[in-house]
Order: structure tokens, then sequence, then C-alpha cells
């Protein structure tokens, strides 16, 4: 049977350390919170002059987006440059990829590279796990997004925001507002938060952006503003995702901004020390204020720069609990 064909758990290696980073779904509460910690610890590594250690040394890693980013191909660039692993960024639109390669052929040529990690952001849900099912069993996989459904390290980062400004979760009240039903970063912070005891997570949206079935998460729905902000801890804007919507779902981004828009005035409604979020990019005078995104209440530069922590820790947990697995199977072979 060929390493391909074996059976062999995706997220979690035999020892239940993080060997890929594909979801935030099933994850423990103390992986999680490993995590959390981790990133806290390399938080200090950016205010060095010189900003590196040595965990990855000797470690490729290559990010993999087949869709455009700034942010999060930025961070993990940064983050695995800091824990000073070698970096290649495939530029997918003048790759072979847009010469009609397969994402495995692709990934099979990255593999004879020898590359070690893999950052995979695609379009299509399920991408990561499909690509963690069929890569040699020595490389992390790293999802950066996937489709609609999960962008766990952006609800990592999130969850870090939340714990550095709030110090914990449990007798919080946080609402997600905005396209519910196209984002997969709502899906990543509905999990954490519910994994991490957050007793009161809401969500806000028209209901022809709510997902059908929402309330499995756990969650309260709202459809006005006034209403589902009242006396919240933490808000976290997420933008209208036009590029994955199909038929009339809204009626204009003015009349969304009218009715669920962020402003001073409706944030009067939330709790006075409230943090604002937002996992970009923002669109200032659809989803929300310049007054609010620039505010008091925002921590949205904050969210960037816990995000390069949060990569640090995931691409060194992946890659240790990768090691420990190779040395465990090595070890029971004998």
């Amino acid at each position: 049977m060929t390493p391909l064909e074996t059976k062999r758990p995706l997220q979690l290696n035999d020892q239940g350390q993080l060997r890929h980073f594909l979801s935030l779904d099933g994850l423990r509460r103390e992986l999680l919170t490993e995590i959390l910690d981790t990133a806290d610890s390399f938080l200090e590594v950016g205010a060095r002059a010189v900003k590196k250690v040595p965990l990855l040394r000797g470690k490729t890693v290559c990010n993999v987006f087949f869709e455009n980013s700034t942010r999060t191909r930025t961070t993990f660039e940064l983050a695995a440059q800091r824990l000073s692993a070698d970096v290649i960024t495939l530029n997918v639109s003048t790759s072979s990829a847009s010469k009609g390669e397969t994402l495995l052929d692709t990934l099979r040529n990255l593999e004879a590279m020898a590359a070690d990690m893999f950052v995979v952001r695609h379009g299509d849900s399920g991408a990561a796990h499909f690509i963690a099912e069929h890569v040699c069993p020595q490389v992390a996989i790293i999802n950066g997004g996937d489709g609609r459904h999960a962008h766990p390290t952006q609800g990592m980062l999130d969850m870090l925001t939340i714990r550095r400004h709030k110090g914990g979760f449990e007798n919080l009240s946080v609402a997600i507002v905005g396209d519910i039903l196209h984002s997969r970063v709502a899906r990543s912070n509905m999990l954490a938060l519910k994994t991490l005891g957050c007793p009161d997570i809401r969500v806000i949206a028209p209901k022809t952006l709510l997902p059908i079935g929402i309330e499995q998460y756990g969650v309260k729905v709202y459809t006005d503003m006034t209403e589902g902000l009242k006396d919240v801890d933490v808000v976290i804007m997420l933008r209208l995702q036009r590029e994955r919507m199909t038929g009339g779902l809204l009626p204009s981004e003015g009349e969304f901004y009218r009715l669920f828009g962020l402003t001073t005035a409706r944030l009067a409604g939330a709790k006075p020390d409230c943090i604002v979020m937002h996992p970009g990019p923002i669109n200032r005078g659809v989803e929300i204020e310049s007054a609010v995104a620039d505010g008091p209440h925002s921590v949205i530069l904050n969210q960037v720069t816990y995000g390069i922590a949060i990569r640090m820790a995931v691409l060194s947990m992946a890659m240790s609990g990768q090691t420990a697995q190779r040395q465990f199977e090595q070890e029971n072979a004998q």
C-alpha cells in the first residue's frame, strides 16, 4: 500500500498534536488554547531588532494561493520568515496551473522540490482537506481559506485579539455582522467562540445573507442591528462578498449600509468598552463607517499584528507535529 492510500488522521497525529491545520471543527479547547498561548509567546519576536527565531531553519514553506490575498499571504510569508524557514510564494496566475495543470500535479512538483509545508488558499470548499488526503505524509498542509468553508488562522487571530483585549471568553457577548452566508471567517469564528466557551454568540444579517441551519452553531440570529448589538462586548464586521454572490440577494450596497452598516450611532448600543474587529479588506461606507473603523473602539490593525504571531504558532506546531509523527512511526516500525 502506498503512502497516499494509507489511512491516517488528517489534522492530528497519533499523539493528538497538530499535524495539518485545516479547520477549527472538532479541535479541542485545549489545543486552541495552546495555539493562543504559543502565539502570545511569539508576539515579542516582532518587537526585536532581529525578528527571527530558528524553529523552522532548513524547512521550506510554499504559499500556494489560488485566490487573491494581501494580508493572509503577506502575514504567512512574514511568519515563516520569522521562523527562519525558506519561503516560496507561487503566483498561480502565472504558474502552470493557469495553463491547465491540475492541483495535484502542481503539488506533486512542489513535493519533488522537497517542500515541507504548503499554505493553500483555494476558491473551492474542501480543497485543503483534499490536498491533505493526497499529499505525501511528511508534508504539512495549512488552510489559508477554502471557498465558503473555513479560514482557521483568521479565526484564531480573531480569538487572540479578543483574548488580549478582553481577557477571556466566558462572560462575553460577541456579534458577527454582515455577509454570514458566504463568509468562511464567520464559520471559523463561530466554531472557535463556541469551543472556547463564549456563552453569547450572535449573528446579525439580512435573511438573504444567513445560511440555512445556522442555529446549529449555537448562535442567536438577529435581523435588526439595534437589537443585535445591544450590550455586546465585541463586534466582528464582515464585508459583502460580491464575488461569491449569485442572484439578487441585496437591493443595493447603499441599502445594506442603511440597515446593517456599523455607524457611531449604532455602536452606542454596545457596551462602552466594546471592541470592533474586521478581517479585511474594509469597505468603508458599505459595512462600516470610517469614524468607527478608525475610532477608539477599533482593533482592526491589532488583528493584523496578531495574525503574524498566530501563523507563526500554527506553522511551528504543525511542523513539530509532523516530526513527532514520523518519529512515532519509525519507532513502531522497528
